[in-house]
């Protein structure tokens, strides 16, 4: 199982950002979303892990 990595940082003026490591396509949303809570999101950008397929799901295309 591939390691993840959750990093918050907070600057002087309590803006905050999340980098997610590690997830993959709805659950890199879904743990944001839970961090994030009732918090506005003023700027959000995907990683190319986000439209990455997970390797079980390559390897039951590839077999049907």
């Amino acid at each position: 199982m591939q390691e993840k990595l959750i990093t918050i940082e907070i600057d002087e003026q309590g803006n905050s950002s999340i980098d997610l490591e590690g997830f993959h396509g709805q659950g890199c949303g879904d743990v944001a979303q839970d961090f994030r809570g009732g918090d506005s999101v003023t700027q959000s950008s995907n990683k190319r892990e986000f439209y990455a397929q997970p390797a079980a799901v390559k390897q039951s295309q590839q077999q049907t």
